[in-house]
Parts: C-alpha cells; sequence; structure tokens
C-alpha cells in the first residue's frame, strides 16, 4: 500500500501542488494551509520533503477545483460547471449549503445588492431598485432571493472579504437549520450589525448561538428579538480568484 501512494505521488512534483493549492484558495503561508486541512505544519513539510502527499484528504478538500490543474499546472484551477463570470463577478461557485432533500438546479440569474446602501438586510426585500448593483448569472445553484458582497474575516478561509454570497430568507426563525451558515441582521445597543455565521443551539433560552469558523472571533449568543432578518446562506464566489 505504501509503495503505490510513494510511485503515484512521484509522477507530480509535490511542492508545485502545495503552491497551487494556497494559491488558488488565497494562502499566504503553509501553516494556513495545514489549518484549512486539519494537519500540522510539520506534516506538511514532511510532504513537501518526502515527494509523498496524502491524496485523498487533499484532494477531499479541494472538491471545487480541477484536479488536473491542481495536480499537473494544466487547464484552468476551477471547474467551468461551477464558475461564474460575468461582469459584477467571475469566480468559482461553491454551494454551502448541501439539503437533504433535492433542489431544482440550473443557471439562474441572481440579484446583488449593495447591502451598505440599505438600512438593513431586511430592507432588501423592499422594492426599491437603488440596492440592486445588477444581476449574476450562476450556473447550478438552487434558487436564491439575492446576493451580496462580504466584509471582515469571521468565517475565514471559507469566506475571504470581497467574496460574493448568495442568500434565501427565512420567515419563521423557529425554522433555522441549527449548523448551517446565515447572514444575521440584528440591532444591539442601539446600532445595526449584519455577520455571517454558522447558527447554533444556545443554552441561554430564546437565543441562538453565533458561531464564526475563524477561531479569533469568540461565539455570541444572541437574544432572537433582537433579530431583524435572516437568509441561509446558499452558495459562495471566490471573486478575488488568484490566477
Amino acid at each position: 500500500m505504501e509503495n503505490k501512494k510513494t510511485d503515484k505521488s512521484q509522477a507530480f512534483s509535490v511542492a508545485d501542488i502545495v503552491k497551487r493549492t494556497k494559491l488558488v484558495m488565497g494562502f499566504k503561508k503553509d501553516v494556513e494551509l495545514a489549518r484549512y486541512l486539519g494537519i500540522s505544519r510539520s506534516t506538511l513539510s514532511n510532504w513537501v520533503a518526502r515527494g509523498s502527499i496524502d491524496f485523498p484528504l487533499l484532494l477531499g478538500r479541494m472538491s471545487q477545483v480541477d484536479y488536473n490543474w491542481l495536480l499537473t499546472g494544466k487547464g484552468s484551477p476551477v471547474l467551468q460547471e461551477n464558475f461564474c463570470d460575468s461582469e459584477l463577478a467571475s469566480g468559482p461557485v461553491e454551494r454551502l449549503h448541501q439539503p437533504k432533500s433535492p433542489e431544482a438546479l440550473d443557471e439562474r440569474s441572481v440579484t446583488l445588492y449593495d447591502i451598505s446602501a440599505a438600512a438593513n438586510l431586511k430592507t432588501l426585500l423592499e422594492p426599491r431598485p437603488q440596492y440592486a448593483l445588477g444581476k449574476i448569472q450562476i450556473p447550478n445553484v438552487p434558487l436564491c432571493d439575492g446576493a451580496v458582497y462580504v466584509s471582515g474575516d469571521s468565517m475565514y478561509p471559507i469566506l475571504k472579504a470581497g467574496d460574493i454570497v448568495g442568500f434565501r430568507f427565512i420567515r419563521d426563525f423557529s425554522a433555522v437549520i441549527y449548523g448551517e451558515m446565515y447572514l444575521v441582521s440584528f440591532q444591539r445597543g442601539g446600532d445595526e450589525y449584519l455577520t455571517v455565521k454558522y447558527v447554533n443551539r444556545s443554552d441561554q433560552e430564546g437565543c441562538v448561538r453565533l458561531v464564526s469558523y475563524n477561531t479569533h472571533h469568540e461565539p455570541m449568543d444572541l437574544p432572537l428579538e433582537q433579530i431583524n432578518a435572516m437568509a441561509i446562506v446558499k452558495f459562495s464566489i471566490r471573486k478575488n480568484l488568484m490566477m
């Protein structure tokens, strides 16, 4: 078994594979890639030094990347059927919500909104055209109510500032699917906030727990009464892809 793994890895340059993986993910340091893969920095260094790599682990975390490009450098880094290319947005599309029941997929036109122009997420539902930046054509995504740009680093590296997320509003907060990623618009201390977080169950009654992927951000228990609107995140576009 070990010989097969070694022979396979010798057909490729592991150092180049690591470089391309960091490039497509937007990582600058090896430690960022190691953290994303769930391995130690020394394990990643050993891969490069030995010329041997755990292909099932790497490819399993890079399902939206063209494996031919990742392994050989030939072709395009993203699978073309999951790529958005329009005047407003261009980049690989990743489905972030995987429903248990099948959803219809087709090439849809999704309105891209300027959330900074709206008072909060809820006002995007109002028929005010000044909030809309235009429409983007997105292949193979479920029905969405719109899309907005991401700011901040609370969901890094899953989402980066400048990425675009598509969302679907939920009307009843009791219908929240815990563990999924949501856009949450809420008020606290007289100020309005909009954040992208995982929504989990809270130990505090009448609250939900907002959890970041970036461990530098502490979880927050938020009373439901402070929430103005919630929308489940359906997909993301890595707009600032480095080619």
